[in-house]
């Protein structure tokens, strides 16, 4: 953790925007004021990342997914190099209408990307002619660029993180209406009532917004192995059930009665009982006897 806030520190994740452009209501945000600059509260910082990691860490763990969200020149790379590695779904180009709220158009878009790449792959796009392979050229490289990211999304993600509050609203209302959990990196001019959990910091930093993306994506592959996991113990248990047991046998079955060498003590107690002495009279046997 003592590093985790060194490495944020020196990123310059606590250095907000100027006091003139802030937003009010990042007010229990911000620690203090230095040079007309806000300073975000670190403390709040560390808070919001725990609480991010824990939800991608669920999210995951239940085999959905989290589709990280960052338009802005700053966090492409470290969303794609990331998301990339974590195999989790992104957008970083352009924020197309309907991505989530019509998802199934989104699909048939995907499936068409899929058959341009097929095409190109296999070489008979040659067999057209020019004009039609210049124009299918042109729709596989816009819809390769706008959709690349969430390709293997196929369906609804479990949670979204945004980079910048301020400039994908859209997506931001998209989750809101489906019901999607979101996560914001939040500078002190956005609006943290948008976001379900705000991490307030720079987002204008790509050291800062590569660290909070990079945890991110870390408790992603954390939940992914702890989805692996339930589900190798779910196979053992099941291959388990196909070989039960032998089911031990009660200790009063141990002995058979058909059988008169392991036949119970008890039961030849009686045969070889002695018969009891005569009680004591006081009389001896001779004078009995005379």
């Amino acid at each position: 953790m003592a590093s985790l806030v060194k490495e944020l520190i020196e990123a310059g994740i606590h250095f907000g925007q100027r006091r003139s452009n802030w937003n009010p209501k990042m007010r229990p945000y911000i620690f203090a004021t230095r040079n007309q600059i806000h300073i975000i509260d670190i403390k709040e910082t560390i808070k919001g990342l725990l609480l991010a990691r824990k939800l991608v860490q669920k999210v995951t763990s239940e085999g959905r997914d989290v589709v990280f969200v960052g338009t802005k020149r700053q966090a492409q790379n470290a969303i794609e190099t990331h998301c990339a590695e974590s195999n989790q779904p992104y957008v970083t180009e352009r924020w197309l209408g309907g991505t989530l709220t019509n998802f199934r158009t989104i699909r048939e878009r995907l499936k068409r990307l899929e058959q341009l790449d097929q095409l190109i792959d296999s070489g008979e796009i040659k067999s057209y002619s020019k004009k039609m392979e210049s124009q299918l050229l042109r729709e596989q490289r816009k819809i390769h660029r706008n959709l690349n990211g969430i390709r293997n999304m196929s369906k609804l993600p479990g949670a979204m993180v945004v980079v910048d509050v301020n400039r994908e609203k859209n997506a931001l209302n998209e989750a809101r209406n489906l019901g999607i959990p979101t996560i914001c990196l939040i500078d002190t001019d956005g609006d943290p009532n948008l976001a379900d959990i705000p991490i307030p910091g720079n987002d204008d930093s790509m050291r800062s917004i590569d660290v909070v993306v990079r945890e991110l994506c870390n408790a992603a592959g954390e939940g992914r192995e702890k989805a692996a996991l339930a589900a190798a113990a779910e196979r053992e248990g099941d291959s388990d059930g196909d070989n039960p047991a032998p089911r031990r046998r009660s200790s009063r079955s141990q002995f058979r009665a058909s059988d008169p060498a392991t036949e119970a003590p008890a039961a030849e107690a009686p045969a070889e009982a002695e018969t009891p002495a005569p009680a004591d009279t006081g009389v001896s046997t001779e004078a009995s006897g005379t």
